[in-house]
C-alpha cells in the first residue's frame, strides 16, 4: 500500500536547530532528509519555517515516487555489529579487558560508552 503526504507529515523525524552567529539568525533542518534545511531569524522562525520545507520535501518525494527514509527512531537495531581491528589492537584490548576482571566484550561496550557520554557532553577522551 502506497503511503501518502500526511503518512510521513506524522513521523517523528529528528529536527535540529542551531545558531548561526554568521548571519545573526538559526538554521533549522530534519537530518533525515537530505536537503531538507532552512532558516529563520528566531528558533521559532526557523521551526515554523522547517514545517514548510518538510512538507514540500515529502509533497515533492510523494509525487515523484522517490524513496523516503524512515526516521532513525523507527528503525530496527539488532545491538550486534561485527568489527575488524589490527591484531596488536586486539591483543591491546584483551589485556586490558582481563585486567579488569571482564570480557573483552564487556570491555569494549565500557569504552564506547564512556565515548558517546563524553561526546554528548561536548568532551573528549583524552
Amino acid at each position: 500500500m502506497k503511503k501518502d503526504l500526511a503518512y510521513y507529515m506524522g513521523l517523528p523525524y529528528r529536527i535540529e536547530i542551531i545558531r548561526d552567529a554568521d548571519e545573526e539568525g538559526y538554521v533549522a533542518c530534519i537530518p533525515e532528509l537530505k536537503g531538507c534545511i532552512t532558516t529563520g531569524l528566531t528558533e521559532e522562525d526557523a521551526l515554523e519555517s522547517l514545517k514548510d520545507a518538510k512538507e514540500t520535501w515529502l509533497a515533492s518525494a510523494v509525487e515523484n515516487d522517490d524513496p523516503i527514509p524512515q526516521p532513525d527512531v523507527m528503525k530496527k537495531f539488532s545491538g550486534e555489529f561485527k568489527l575488524r581491528m589490527p591484531k596488536s589492537l586486539h591483543r591491546l584490548l584483551m589485556e586490558n579487558a582481563r585486567n579488569e576482571g571482564v570480557s573483552m566484550n564487556q570491555y569494549c561496550i565500557m569504552l564506547l560508552s564512556m565515548n558517546a557520554v563524553l561526546r554528548q557532553s561536548g568532551l573528549q577522551m583524552q
